[in-house]
C-alpha cells in the first residue's frame, strides 16, 4: 500500500511540474505599444509591439467576428518582444479587444482598445506670430498636489535642497496658474516632456555636490506611453489640456524620438539588433559636428557621430534606419496627439536625426492634423544651418523636412550680447539682414533664454533695462516670441540646474508668492509690468504680430524699424547705449505714417514725437525703447 501511494504521489508531482514548465514556457505579455488606436486613422495598418516573455515563433490571432486582420509577425531571438500588424476596420466599433498570442507552448492574451475619435475643435490648431508662448518646467513651476512629491513607485527622488532631484510641480500646479500666465498676454504654454522618467536615482550622470540625478526634466524616458506619476497621471494632463484650451490657450507638447533615459528596458535589451546606433557597452558619443548635415562635400562616415552618436555619451540613440524604429516614433507621436488633443509639438535634439526622417514624420502628422505646427530645436547660431532644416525648401539631399519653424538661435545669440553683455545693437539688426536666408523666416520662434543655458540675468554686465530691452526685441519683431518662466521677474540663475530654480511662491513653504503683485518685489514688478505691457500692446495691434518690417535705422548702439500693415503702422525705436542719444530718420516711405503727425509711446517711456514732412528727430532716454502708434 506505501508503495501504491508512492507511486501516485510521483505521478501527480511529475505532472505538476510539467504544468509548471508548459506555464513557463507559455507566452506572457506585460506591456503593448501603442495600448490602443481609432478607427478611420490615416496610419492603418498599425504595428503593434508586445513586451513580455516566450514569444518566440509566436503569432497573433484577432477576436473572433471583429473583422480586424493580424500579420507580418516578427519577434527578438530571445522572446522578449513580438511585432506585428493589426488593420483596423473602418466600421470598428469603440470597445476592448483581447487578441490572442499563440505559440506551440501555450497563449495569451493582448489587451488592444479602439476609443473614440476626439473632437478636433479648438483642438491641432498650431501657433502663429498671433501667439506669444511661454515655457516651463512643469517639476519648478508649482506644487500643485502634495501627494505626488514622492511616490511609492519612486521613493526618495524628492527633495527640494538638490537641484537635480525633483522638487514637487505638476501638473495640478500648472492648472492652478493658469491664470497668472494669461495675465501676461500669453496664449501658448510649452512644456518639457510628461514621460514617464526613471524610477531610481541615476548614478550615470554625476555632478558635484548632488547624491545623484533624476528625470525631474523629463527627457530621459522609459516609457514613451505613459506619464511620469511626480506630474500627476493621464487623466490629469488631459484636464489640463482641456482647461488651458478652454481658456484659450494653444498647448504645445514636448517630445523627443532623437534618444530615450539610459534606465529604459531597451537600453541592455532592444526588441531589434538594430534598435540602437551601436549598444549599451560600444557605441559612438556624439561629435555635435552638426554642419555636416548641410555640407554638400560630406561623405557620412563625416556625418554618422552627429546622427547616430549617443547623446552626452550617455542616451541611448535611436536607430530611424531601423523599419520598426521608424513606425514605432511615429505612432508614438500620432498616439499622443490623438489621445491628447495638444495642438503643436516642440522637437527635442532636431540635427541629430536623420533628415529624411523628418520628411516622413512631418507627413505624417500633417496627413492628419494639417493646421499642427511643429517646432524643431537646432541648439547653434549659424542662420544656415537653421534655413537648411526649416521646410519649404528642397536640400542638396534632395529633402524638403516640412518642418515647420525652429527656435531662432542666430537671433537669440545677438540678442545676449546686446542687451545683456552690453555690446553693440549692430549684431541684432545684422541678423535680421540673413532673414532672406529662410524659407519663411516670420514664423521662426524668437526668445531670450530656455532651460539649456544661463538665465539672462545670469551673464556678466546684465541689468533690469537691458532684460526690458530684450524682452521688448522679441515681443516687437517678427515672429513668435517665446518666454522662460521667470524671466518676468527678472530671475537669474547659472548652468544646469541653477538655470531651472522654483518659481518662488509655487510651493508649500515658500516665504513670498511671486504669482501675486503685492508679494513681488518692486524689481520683480517693474519688469512684470513691462512684459504685461508688450503683451497687450501685441494682442491690440496687428502690425506686431503680422505686419511686414522695415528697417530705418542702424546705428551701433540705436535701431529704429517700423511694422506695417495695409492700414496701419508700428514704429519701434531702441537706444541700446548708456547715455542718452538723438535719433533722426525718415518715415516719408512708410504711408501707414502721415507726413506730419503725433506719434505716441505705448510703453509710456519717452514722450510724444513729431513727424515733420515725413522725418522724425527726437532724444532717446539711456538704455530705452518705444513703441510708437499715430495719435
Amino acid at each position: 500500500m506505501k508503495n501504491k501511494l508512492q507511486l501516485i504521489f510521483a505521478i501527480l508531482l511529475t505532472a505538476n511540474c510539467l504544468l509548471l514548465t508548459a506555464y513557463a514556457q507559455s507566452p506572457k505579455v506585460d506591456k503593448v505599444d501603442p495600448p490602443n488606436w481609432w478607427a478611420g486613422m490615416k496610419i492603418n495598418p498599425v504595428r503593434v509591439l508586445v513586451q513580455g516573455k516566450n514569444l518566440q515563433g509566436a503569432k497573433v490571432m484577432s477576436p473572433d467576428g471583429s473583422g480586424f486582420k493580424t500579420y507580418n509577425f516578427r519577434w527578438s531571438e530571445n522572446g522578449h518582444y513580438l511585432f506585428f500588424d493589426v488593420k483596423v476596420p473602418k466600421d470598428a466599433k469603440v470597445g476592448k479587444y483581447n487578441f490572442r498570442v499563440v505559440t506551440d507552448k501555450g497563449t495569451s492574451s493582448v489587451p488592444f482598445e479602439i476609443k473614440e475619435r476626439m473632437d478636433k475643435t479648438g483642438k491641432f490648431r498650431g501657433y502663429s506670430p498671433d501667439d506669444v508662448i511661454y515655457f516651463l518646467l512643469p517639476d519648478r513651476f508649482a506644487d500643485g498636489d502634495q501627494s505626488n512629491n514622492d511616490p511609492p513607485k519612486s521613493k526618495g527622488l524628492y527633495d527640494r535642497k538638490f537641484g537635480r532631484h525633483y522638487h514637487g510641480g505638476d501638473l495640478q500646479g500648472l492648472i492652478d496658474n493658469l491664470d497668472y500666465i494669461k495675465s501676461l498676454g500669453v496664449t501658448a504654454i510649452w512644456t518639457t516632456p510628461v514621460y514617464d522618467n526613471n524610477d531610481k536615482p541615476d548614478y550615470k550622470e554625476n555632478y558635484p555636490g548632488m547624491p545623484f540625478t533624476t528625470g525631474f526634466h523629463g527627457y530621459g524616458a522609459i516609457d514613451m506611453y505613459a506619464v511620469d506619476e511626480h506630474l500627476g497621471d493621464m487623466a490629469k494632463l488631459k484636464e489640463l489640456v482641456r482647461k488651458a484650451q478652454a481658456m484659450g490657450f494653444k498647448m504645445i507638447q514636448d517630445q523627443v524620438v532623437n534618444h530615450t533615459g539610459p534606465y529604459h528596458v531597451w537600453a541592455e535589451d532592444p526588441p531589434t539588433p538594430t534598435w540602437w546606433n551601436g549598444t549599451l557597452e560600444k557605441h559612438p558619443n556624439n561629435n555635435w559636428q552638426k554642419w555636416t548635415a548641410m555640407n554638400p562635400r560630406a561623405t557620412y562616415q563625416t556625418q554618422s557621430r552627429n546622427i547616430d552618436g549617443w547623446f552626452i555619451n550617455i542616451l541611448p540613440d535611436f536607430n530611424q534606419n531601423d523599419p520598426e524604429v521608424e513606425k514605432y516614433l511615429i505612432q508614438h507621436t500620432i498616439w499622443w496627439l490623438e489621445t491628447v488633443g495638444y495642438d503643436a509639438i516642440r522637437m527635442d535634439t532636431l540635427p541629430h536625426v536623420p533628415r529624411w526622417f523628418w520628411k516622413k514624420w512631418m507627413t505624417a502628422i500633417k496627413d492628419e492634423y494639417p493646421n499642427l505646427t511643429v517646432l524643431g530645436e537646432l541648439f547653434d547660431s549659424d542662420p544656415v544651418l537653421l534655413a537648411y532644416y526649416q521646410g519649404g525648401r528642397t536640400g542638396h539631399d534632395g529633402i524638403d523636412t516640412k518642418l515647420d519653424t525652429l527656435y531662432d538661435f542666430g537671433l537669440f545669440y545677438e540678442i545676449r550680447k546686446a542687451f545683456a553683455k552690453g555690446g553693440d545693437i549692430r549684431g541684432v539688426h545684422n541678423m535680421f539682414a540673413r532673414d532672406w536666408l529662410y524659407p519663411n523666416s516670420e514664423v521662426l520662434t524668437t526668445f531670450l533664454g530656455v532651460h539649456d543655458m544661463e538665465r539672462f540675468m545670469w551673464e556678466k554686465g546684465a541689468t533690469i533695462e537691458g532684460l526690458k530691452l530684450a524682452q521688448t526685441l522679441i515681443m516687437t519683431s517678427r515672429g513668435t516670441p517665446l518666454l522662460y518662466y521667470g524671466d518676468e521677474i527678472a530671475m537669474t540663475g547659472g548652468p544646469d540646474p541653477d538655470n531651472r530654480r522654483d518659481f518662488p511662491g509655487g510651493f508649500p513653504g515658500d516665504p513670498r508668492n511671486a504669482f501675486k503683485a503685492s508679494e513681488r518685489t518692486a524689481k520683480e514688478n517693474n519688469v512684470w509690468n513691462h512684459l504685461a505691457t508688450l503683451g497687450k500692446l501685441r494682442k491690440e495691434l496687428e502690425p506686431l504680430r503680422r505686419g511686414k518690417s522695415y528697417d530705418l535705422l542702424d546705428e551701433p548702439q540705436q535701431y529704429a524699424y517700423v511694422r506695417v500693415t495695409d492700414k496701419e503702422a508700428v514704429l519701434v525705436v531702441f537706444n541700446n547705449d548708456k547715455k542718452p542719444a538723438e535719433v533722426h530718420f525718415d518715415t516719408s516711405m512708410i504711408k501707414q505714417i502721415p507726413m506730419n503727425a503725433m506719434m505716441q509711446d505705448g510703453l509710456g517711456k519717452i514722450s510724444d514725437i513729431k513727424v515733420e514732412n515725413g522725418k522724425i528727430k527726437f532724444t532717446v532716454p539711456t538704455r530705452t525703447a518705444g513703441v510708437f502708434t499715430v495719435k
